[in-house]
């Protein structure tokens, strides 16, 4: 059955761009603010990203109670949230600014608070503007058995998407930022 996430039969292996960081390299958050992967969030889920072989990543993060959904268990948006902002890493190995188009998750086992969710992800294709990928998450390790795991398709979009619709106070902050302006320049110039 074909869906929205499935690939054109024409669609191409995503590339690793030269000058991506290298495999093991910690990719560091986009923006501090960010929910997934931002320092500067103090509920945030602090995601940690490494970039991997290809165009693929590993992640990880430590379930905490601002995390719950039902006592003692994370909350389902949350295991998205970790899933998306894994997936939308790979970006960073292609040098290619996206936005999740589509997220579909599968829960297939509870995630308990305290617990740490080791996650990977990889880009399966690309067509047009749009970038197909896959991710999992496991528990108790890389070698966990898989809890929840996610197809998602993010589009890719110009730097000016940002800045015509965030709110300007925040855009203005980030620009004022000049590893924030490097890092959208580097996108930019390597579309």
């Amino acid at each position: 059955m074909r869906t929205t996430l499935t690939p054109p039969d024409d669609a191409v292996v995503p590339e690793r761009h030269p000058e991506a960081p290298a495999p093991g390299e910690l990719l560091g958050s986009h923006y501090g603010q960010c929910f997934g992967c931002g320092s500067e969030q103090p509920h945030g889920l602090h995601l940690a990203a490494r970039a991997g072989e290809g165009v693929s990543v590993t992640a990880e993060f430590t379930v905490k109670p601002a995390h719950q959904g039902a006592p003692g268990l994370a909350h389902g948006g949350v295991l998205a949230t970790a899933l998306d902002e894994t997936l939308g890493s790979l970006n960073w190995l292609m040098h290619t600014i996206a936005v999740t188009g589509r997220l579909e998750t599968d829960f297939i086992a509870p995630v308990p608070v305290g617990s740490t969710l080791h996650l990977d992800a990889e880009a399966t294709a690309r067509h047009g503007r749009k970038i197909f990928c896959t991710a999992t998450g496991r528990l108790d390790g890389p070698e966990g058995p898989v809890v929840v795991r996610a197809d998602a398709m993010f589009v890719r979009v110009q730097v000016e998407h940002f800045l015509d619709n965030g709110r300007d106070e925040e855009i203005q902050a980030a620009m004022s930022d000049p590893d924030q302006v490097r890092r959208a320049r580097a996108f930019e110039v390597n579309p």
